[in-house]
């Protein structure tokens, strides 16, 4: 049988930084149906064929790894292989700390794709932008390379460069931009005291620390005493992470009922967690800010909040990252990621390919931003007919260096904006209400 372990780890370089579980290796492969063994011999013999006729000498192991990944990689954008170097680099993200450039990416069409450049690091610092389309890594070509592979290409020793070559809108062919590896750490937690009363907090991502470092915040913006009037909790652009950590989240603002629940094939996959009363907030507003960047974990937060009516939920349609990893170790260090469930907010609505509609519609879905429903071979939303549609080819031209360009700066936060606008004006109607029932 399977013990679950409530613990979670972060993926490094998903589109989506994933909810996952990870289950203790207590157990042992089911047996294998007679039936089946009849195409299990098809794999056996061409293996045979490989190593008797093959122009180079091929191990068993990387032939058995090399079938493995394109199983499960057959299976949906988020299923894969790891082997024992891509399982330890997964447990270094959850700590928030590593050695590279600061970029989170995912694959469209074939290709490399950056989600986001994290702010304060090298790779925010030269200009790299969503939606930049990476084709080389120094001089290796990123068509068809697995993530795990262009992480490790991508992340090194502090002082030490990688250039990696961008294309995007704009360019007439892709441009280096060499870039200096840094201690990457992630600060998942930021705040600030918007005006006299309103706070604001920004989750990056769920790791291991968060709910603890949003206590802090808390501490600091005052949250507890009288005169706080309302809370910004800004959950756009955050990929995701830790399942318990979003849960602990959630519990800081709702004290009782479902938070999240995920159902799936077997018995031992349907779960449900629950808030308890100890250190809930005060019941003061809050507005959740959301975009289509934000996904997995910060959709289970704002559906929590949202379905609980403890908070609104401005913003865009979020990404529609509705399904769970379930991470299992194997005997050599290396581990099988595998979908095993959806999850559910409160209310019971899956947003698998959907994702959380906001309360209140403010501003515009990013135009060519990737969601879940765009992924080759997502799983389906209830509802939805599985995509299995191929990739298509992009063609791409190459040009000599040029110079790195900087992000915009300055630009008017509309959301955040109409977001504090909103909660001073639920105590301009509740003091109107006040002066007439006086």
């Amino acid at each position: 049988m399977f013990k679950r372990n409530v613990t979670g780890w972060v993926l490094s370089g998903m589109v989506i930084v994933t909810v996952f579980f990870v289950l203790s290796f207590g157990m042992r492969a089911r047996a294998v149906p007679a039936s089946d063994y009849e195409s299990l011999r098809i794999l056996t013999d061409v293996m045979g064929i490989v190593h008797d006729n093959y122009t180079d000498d091929v191990s068993t192991k990387e032939l058995v790894y090399s079938a493995v990944k394109g199983m499960l990689r057959s299976l949906d954008p988020h299923s894969s292989f790891l082997t024992p170097e891509d399982y330890q680099e997964m447990q270094i993200d959850t700590k928030g700390a590593f050695g590279g450039v600061g970029i989170e990416i995912g694959a469209r069409e074939g290709f490399l794709m950056v989600v986001s450049a994290i702010e304060d690091t090298p790779a925010y610092e030269a200009g790299i932008k969503a939606k930049d389309i990476i084709v080389k890594i120094e001089d290796k070509q990123t068509k068809d390379m697995s993530l795990n592979d262009a992480v490790k290409l991508i992340r090194g020793n502090r002082g030490t460069a990688v250039t990696l070559w961008i294309m995007r809108e704009g360019f007439d062919a892709p441009k280096p931009f060499k870039l200096v590896r840094d201690i990457i750490k992630i600060k998942s937690v930021k705040w600030k005291t918007l005006e006299q009363g309103f706070g604001y907090v920004r989750i990056t991502q769920f790791q291991e620390k968060t709910s603890e470092d949003l206590e802090k915040a808390f501490g600091e913006l005052g949250t507890g005493k009288n005169g706080f009037k309302g809370l910004i909790l800004d959950l756009r652009n955050n990929p995701g992470g830790l399942l318990p950590q979003a849960v602990a989240v959630s519990n800081k603002f709702i004290s009782s009922g479902i938070i999240v629940s995920t159902k799936g094939k077997s018995p031992g996959q349907n779960m449900e967690f629950y808030a308890d009363k100890a250190g809930t907030q005060p019941n003061y507003p809050i507005v959740v800010l959301v975009n289509d960047g934000s996904a997995s974990a910060s959709e289970i937060v704002a559906g929590a909040l949202q379905d609980h009516r403890r908070a609104v939920v401005l913003g865009t349609m979020t990404f529609g990252k509705g399904s769970v990893q379930t991470i299992i170790p194997l005997s050599d260090g290396s581990a099988v990621r595998i979908t095993t469930s959806k999850y559910y907010t409160p209310s019971g609505r899956s947003i698998q390919a959907t994702g959380i509609t906001p309360d209140i519609m403010v501003g515009e879905t990013v135009s060519g931003h990737i969601k879940e429903k765009d992924l080759a071979g997502h799983l389906a939303g209830e509802g939805e007919k599985a995509d299995k549609k191929e990739e298509k080819a992009i063609t791409i031209k190459e040009e000599k260096p040029a110079k790195e360009e900087k992000p915009a700066e300055g630009a008017e936060d509309l959301q955040m904006k109409r977001a504090l606008d909103y909660l001073k004006s639920w105590y301009i109607f509740q003091g109107t209400m006040e002066k007439k029932a006086g």
